[in-house]
């Protein structure tokens, strides 16, 4: 999938269903019946013709659609990882949505402040010093309790 939004054949979903990308849901519905309503195969039945192209322009509006119209799709779509036509890359796709979920549900918060960053990384450094005193000298040898040289 191209990072900017592009389809397997090279349109854009959005552009398929004449839409901006910050469409809503009700926006999304009413472009797309609108849409299978013009190219609705059965409306070409007496112009075999033109019941091809409008076969093929109906499937493409359903294939934006099916995308769009569901959040998790669309959110991938719109990041750039979803590949409808590769059926292999449905546990990442799962992945993918799962995140993209759990990144939604999170509250924003105040970014950390360059203090806050400094007493972050004194707590670990002084932790990572008070775990070595406990484990003894790096250099393999172990110390003898109650001698001068162990203490």
């Amino acid at each position: 999938m191209d990072p900017a939004g592009a389809a397997p054949d090279g349109s854009c979903y959005y552009s398929r269903l004449g839409i901006r990308r910050s469409a809503s849901s009700s926006e999304i519905r009413t472009a797309y019946r609108k849409l299978a309503l013009k190219w609705h195969p059965d409306r070409f039945a007496r112009n075999p013709s033109g019941a091809v192209e409008a076969k093929r322009r109906f499937q493409r509006i359903q294939e934006a659609y099916s995308v769009l119209s569901d959040e998790g799709k669309r959110s991938l779509y719109d990041a750039g990882v979803l590949d409808p036509f590769e059926d292999d890359d449905q546990d990442f796709c799962d992945f993918m949505q799962e995140m993209i979920s759990m990144m939604n549900s999170v509250k924003s918060e105040k970014p950390d402040s360059l203090e806050d960053l400094q007493r972050m990384f004194a707590e670990i450094v002084d932790g990572d010093a008070s775990a070595d005193a406990r484990r003894g000298p790096s250099d393999g040898t172990k110390r003898a309790r109650g001698t001068a040289w162990g203490r």
